[in-house]
């Protein structure tokens, strides 16, 4: 039986505490819309302080047991509690999308036929490319565990996708566990890195559907909350395997994102 998240927070809410201006970077406002759970920040307090929704175990089980279809979360809540809710949303099989104004005014595209062709057509390109270089992945794999066994293949990292949706992007790890290996894995690390063999496993990105084989570089989740709102525009765009995607950072404060293909 399904219990409405509405009805989870009930109880949080009864033992819950006024918010002082000092825990108002803390503080984020829950709406429903359409199956829809916004999570926004606000200036203006409406909702009581609900400390449970800071623990990853209680956001968790809230939005399995809650009818939400999709959560949208505000950048402006910060990298931390951005991160917190995207790991709950993965844990609860709920998919989550970083909510701009841009994002919201872009039409579906999923309704056109050429969408759903090119979609096909690089699902089936990246299935080959992926067939023909499995046995290099398969050898990368046995050094990189005859270097450092104790660490694992891949790392995952949150990146945003089309219209705002958050996935993790995967790569071979390149870091060491064990300090002992450690030169051994950076000159792996480097060499691999020249050739851009890190990034093979981004081919399972292609077939998940979370990014294309044309089009942007993804961007990371760090420096997309940190993205003015008018560059924020170009979260909307599909990212790719190709194409350009930089973001430039003037004394930590001003990113400029620079996209030429969509």
């Amino acid at each position: 039986m399904k219990i409405d998240m509405t009805i989870s927070i009930v109880p949080t809410v009864q033992n819950s505490h006024t918010v002082l201006e000092s825990n108002s970077s803390n503080y984020c406002t829950l709406q429903w819309r359409r199956n829809q759970l916004l999570v926004k920040s606000s200036g203006t307090i409406k909702q009581p302080y609900m400390p449970l929704l800071e623990n990853h175990e209680y956001l968790k089980q809230c939005l399995i047991h809650s009818s939400v279809k999709l959560v949208r979360i505000d950048p402006k809540l910060g990298e931390e509690k951005v991160r917190l809710w995207a790991e709950a949303c993965k844990s609860a099989s709920k998919p989550v999308y970083l909510r701009t104004s841009a994002a919201q005014k872009q039409q579906k595209p999923n309704s056109s036929l050429l969408w759903w062709l090119k979609r096909l057509t690089e699902w089936a390109i990246a299935s080959v490319i992926l067939l023909v270089v499995s046995p290099l992945m398969l050898l990368l794999a046995l050094l990189m565990k005859n270097i450092d066994s104790q660490a694992t293949l891949f790392e995952r990292s949150w990146h945003v996708g089309e219209k705002g949706k958050l996935f993790q992007l995967i790569k071979y790890r390149t870091k060491s566990v064990n300090q002992n290996t450690e030169e051994n894995t950076t000159k792996l690390a480097r060499w691999m890195g020249k050739y851009g063999l890190d990034n093979l496993p981004q081919l399972l990105n292609v077939l998940r559907g979370d990014m294309g084989l044309f089009g942007c570089r993804c961007c990371r989740l760090e420096d997309a909350i940190r993205l003015t709102p008018q560059a924020q525009k170009q979260l909307n765009n599909r990212p790719g395997l190709t194409g350009s995607w930089e973001v430039e950072s003037e004394e930590g404060k001003i990113l400029h994102l620079d996209s030429q293909t969509s």
